[in-house]
């Protein structure tokens, strides 16, 4: 059996996106010109929730999008043992060009699934800058990538797993650790 850490619960999560959407919001001197994006599946949750904390903080609705990256993943041929890969829909409904855009995870491990993002956004159309906010940092980075907005930087090591359940998709809140 593994052994569980619940690093994060219901409230300690909300505090670390009250946290992140103040942060966002300071360093972007408000909300104006902002896009929260989501990436599949986790991010677009949390883009959501970070939306409504924004509102209540500006009084201001951020736009948000969808981001599939399947495509752009460099490991698409070990994931899909070759069969065709599942594409879930892309959906940003505001133009890109001249705003900031934030995209949103649930977890920064090697930076690939970042580099993937940024690749699909720009495919999208350009930005003028993309920041990355996160729920969880856990290290390891392969790239140089790192996030602008953390909620919890959690050091593991290579035989931990880090899980998030968000309520939206898992019907209950909480952040784990498990040992392999």
């Amino acid at each position: 059996m593994q052994k569980k850490t619940t690093l994060l619960d219901q409230a300690a999560m909300g505090r670390a996106l009250t946290r992140i959407a103040h942060e966002i919001v300071e360093k972007n001197k408000g909300g104006e010109d902002l896009v929260l994006v989501g990436v599949k599946t986790r991010g677009i949750p949390l883009t959501k929730r970070l939306q409504e904390k924004i509102l209540q903080i500006e009084g201001i609705t951020v736009p948000t999008g969808e981001l599939d990256i399947t495509l752009y993943r460099d490991d698409l041929e070990k994931v899909t043992f070759n069969e065709d890969p599942e594409l879930k829909a892309t959906k940003i409904d505001v133009e890109l060009k001249n705003k900031k855009v934030i995209l949103v995870d649930d977890v920064l491990y090697t930076g690939r699934t970042v580099r993937a993002a940024m690749d699909a956004v720009m495919d999208i159309e350009r930005p003028s800058q993309i920041q990355l906010g996160v729920l969880v940092d856990r290290g390891h980075r392969e790239l140089p990538i790192r996030a602008d907005y953390v909620g919890k930087n959690i050091p593991t090591s290579d035989q931990e797993i880090i899980v998030v359940q968000l309520y939206e998709v898992d019907e209950q809140d909480e952040v784990s650790i498990y040992e392999k």
